[in-house]
């Protein structure tokens, strides 16, 4: 299957101390892989094998091929995932800022948000920043669920399964997110996502 698991945009210390190199190693090399080894078992020798990600999980979905379409998706999720962290996480600028503001009021809004949308998706999950029709939306999706293959463009996402924090904040969710929130964010990748205009920059 083409575009499966892309190489980390990072070393796997340098988020450190607010993602250690030990839950990236798990999360990365186990969990992400885990779901692109079982998705090429089922699709090999299948119509969907050598799709793109994206046209797999809209396919998967019309079909309700349920087992394809989860690990499709977790796979697409999490590539899209390590491209929405940096080492270097700031505060936006420029546009976005500017459409974060015309949304939310100001930064402190949107953060405020995002904690109770995090906080309020119950197990497992994505909680996203899309593109609406010209306007930013928070948005959350359980399970595997993503906005592929919809009218949305996601800008960023923060995968809030218990396996991305669990080894460094425990059952402390909240602490996760705040550090993604305050340290992590790649606002360069939601510009670039924001200016293509287009689905599946996972790249």
């Amino acid at each position: 299957m083409s575009n499966t698991v892309y190489k980390l945009p990072f070393d796997k210390n340098a988020l450190e101390p607010h993602m250690s190199s030990k839950t990236l190693s798990f999360h990365y090399d186990r969990h992400h892989k885990g779901y692109a080894d079982k998705l090429e078992k089922l699709v090999k020798g299948t119509d969907y094998e050598g799709l793109s990600l994206e046209e797999t999980i809209v396919k998967a979905r019309k079909e309700a091929q349920i087992d394809i379409l989860n690990n499709a998706a977790q796979v697409w999720n999490h590539n899209f995932f390590w491209k929405s962290l940096s080492p270097n996480g700031g505060k936006p600028d420029g546009r976005i800022k500017n459409l974060i503001e015309a949304r939310f009021n100001d930064v402190g809004e949107f953060k405020d948000k995002f904690r109770s949308a995090a906080a309020g998706l119950f197990g497992s999950g994505w909680v996203w920043l899309v593109l609406d029709q010209g306007q930013i939306r928070i948005l959350t999706t359980s399970n595997a669920d993503s906005p592929v293959g919809t009218d949305l463009i996601p800008l960023l996402t923060l995968d809030v399964w218990e396996h991305a924090y669990y080894l460094d904040y425990q059952n402390e969710r909240a602490g996760f997110v705040d550090a993604f929130l305050d340290n992590l964010i790649n606002w360069n990748f939601v510009a670039a996502n924001i200016k293509s205009g287009t689905l599946g920059r996972a790249a």
